[in-house]
């Protein structure tokens, strides 16, 4: 699982980069549960999870920016 606070110190670049390869593994994810290949299935959540506490410190930034 990421920190936050590890999360905080990298770029918007860097953040949009990690949601989409975290989108790929997802979708892999995805795929692989569906055939029966998917040994820990808890992966998946902790995928969904990070994609949320990531856009949740974008959407904070933003706010911050508006300001």
């Amino acid at each position: 699982m990421v920190k936050v606070k590890d999360l905080r110190t990298k770029t918007d670049e860097e953040l949009n980069q990690m949601i989409q390869d975290l989108r790929k593994e997802s979708l892999n994810l995805r795929f692989s549960q569906a055939t029966g290949q998917l040994a820990n299935t808890n992966r998946r959540r902790q995928v969904r999870r990070e994609i949320a506490t990531i856009k949740t410190l974008q959407a904070e930034r933003l706010e911050k920016k508006g300001k």
